[in-house]
């Protein structure tokens, strides 16, 4: 049936023949040599037919709109049935000719306003094999782009460049002290870490805190306990208070040196002085390095003195791995005023070595650091040839103003400089002296904060 439907539409009186009439006397004559412009009007008239006849079917055959029941497949006309039959079939039979006139390319056959729009794809683009040694990875794409997609430029916002360091911030050391005291009474984890940031605002990046002073430990010590059965100094610091300090100074990018003040000198207010008296553990005479002050000086030539001192430094540097530096001043010696002519130079030298080769034993990263008088006076009258103690650091301590200009000479040579809050009038001459490379400010007053705020008075800080 569906080759009787072709028939007819060859058997139609048009002036050029149709495609199934051009088809069938291609197969008998064995060629399809027909004019391209009468195959193509041939195959749109008998494209025109077959929709007409599908439309006309649709309108005749189709009853009137009933209720659907079931799948409506029995409502679809026979004779469209066999017309589709039909157009498959002769499909199926034609399929190298089809073939050959998709070589015509399907839009010669299409009305003009049916043209179809070729997109215009960007090449799919190789991925590329790394080279060796290249800075950059080779980027691969993982899909084909139609078109390369605009990015709009997006206005770029300069970064601020940082203020340039004025002198004061270039020092190497910015350092202020702090007594045992001033930081552990009642001090909470918030105003501890409040008052580094503090002094962190104010241009200083190091802190030199008591944690030993008046012959006992400002922490909870196991060699104090042992050794004369309680922890600590009298205070009522909390357990962690030096911890916390650390931890914020490093998160402020600061250090944080343990400052042995007093180092080996007592006084009567001492928890260990009458048991040093009884022990005689304490050289005779009394110490008055400063005026209106007694000290007692604890004898390191004694084993039980020097023992004690190297376990309570090695006890130190282990249970606060991270502090940055210990710092001993010029209370680690012996006044040349005490009675007696005894050579103490020697012992005390082979004191301090041995300390120092212990500490760096227990904790290699720490900076073992004295802040003590210029070489000549440190041995001619304190018995302390720290020259040859193999300090890491030494600060020329200059408290004595009137000698202030021959004591800067050694100041220049060494690590830096360490001046009184009375002596800030001359921070301006040592920030802009460039051989002194760090400054450390002592705060007599009691007053650290008020000490530190003055700082800017005397030098200007970038913003």
């Amino acid at each position: 049936m569906g080759v009787a439907c072709f028939r007819k539409c060859d058997r139609t009186n048009y002036s050029n023949p149709h495609p199934f009439a051009i088809d069938s006397a291609a197969a008998r004559s064995g060629n399809n040599d027909f004019p391209v412009e009468v195959q193509r009007e041939a195959f749109y008239s008998c494209e025109e037919w077959l929709l007409s006849e599908l439309n006309n079917h649709a309108r005749v055959a189709m009853p009137p709109k009933k209720e659907n029941k079931g799948c409506g497949c029995a409502s679809i006309p026979l004779s469209l049935v066999l017309v589709l039959l039909g157009v498959g079939y002769w499909g199926f039979r034609h399929l190298d000719n089809l073939g050959n006139l998709g070589n015509l390319g399907i839009s010669q056959f299409l009305p003009n306003n049916q043209q179809p729009t070729t997109p215009n794809l960007t090449p799919v683009p190789t991925p590329r094999v790394p080279v060796a040694n290249s800075p950059l990875s080779p980027v691969i794409p993982t899909g084909t782009p139609t078109t390369k997609p605009q990015v709009p430029s997006l206005a770029v916002t300069p970064k601020k460049s940082p203020s340039p360091q004025t002198p004061w911030e270039k020092k190497e050391i910015r350092g202020i002290y702090l007594s045992r005291y001033q930081a552990t009474n009642n001090a909470s984890q918030q105003m501890i870490r409040e008052r580094v940031r503090y002094y962190r605002r104010q241009g200083i990046n190091t802190i030199i805190h008591g944690v030993w002073g008046n012959g006992c430990t400002m922490y909870n010590s196991d060699v104090m306990q042992q050794t004369f059965g309680y922890k600590s100094c009298p205070n009522q610091f909390q357990e962690q208070w030096l911890d916390w300090l650390i931890d914020e100074a490093h998160k402020q990018g600061m250090q944080v040196h343990a400052y042995f003040e007093k180092g080996i000198k007592i006084d009567k207010n001492s928890p260990i002085f009458d048991e040093a008296i009884s022990k005689r553990w304490l050289v005779p005479g009394v110490d008055k390095t400063y005026a209106g002050i007694e000290h007692y000086v604890l004898d390191v030539e004694n084993p039980e003195v020097a023992n004690l001192f190297k376990k309570i430094s090695v006890e130190f540097v282990k249970k606060y791995p991270t502090i940055d530096a210990v710092q001993w001043d010029d209370y680690l010696g012996y006044h040349a005023d005490l009675p007696g002519k005894v050579a103490r130079t020697t012992h005390l030298t082979n004191f301090v070595r041995q300390m120092r080769a212990d500490i760096k034993k227990a904790n290699p990263r720490v900076s073992f650091d004295l802040c003590h008088h210029n070489p000549y006076w440190g041995k001619r009258y304190f018995a302390a040839d720290w020259q040859n103690w193999d300090a890491d650091r030494v600060f020329i301590q200059i408290y004595n103003d009137a000698n202030f200009n021959q004591e800067l000479g050694y100041a220049e040579n060494y690590a830096g400089v360490a001046i009184s809050e009375q002596q800030l009038y001359r921070l301006k001459e040592l920030v802009n002296n460039p051989k002194i490379k760090s400054i450390l400010v002592f705060p007599t007053s009691g007053k650290p904060e008020e000490t530190a705020a003055s700082i800017q008075k005397f030098t200007p800080m970038s913003n």
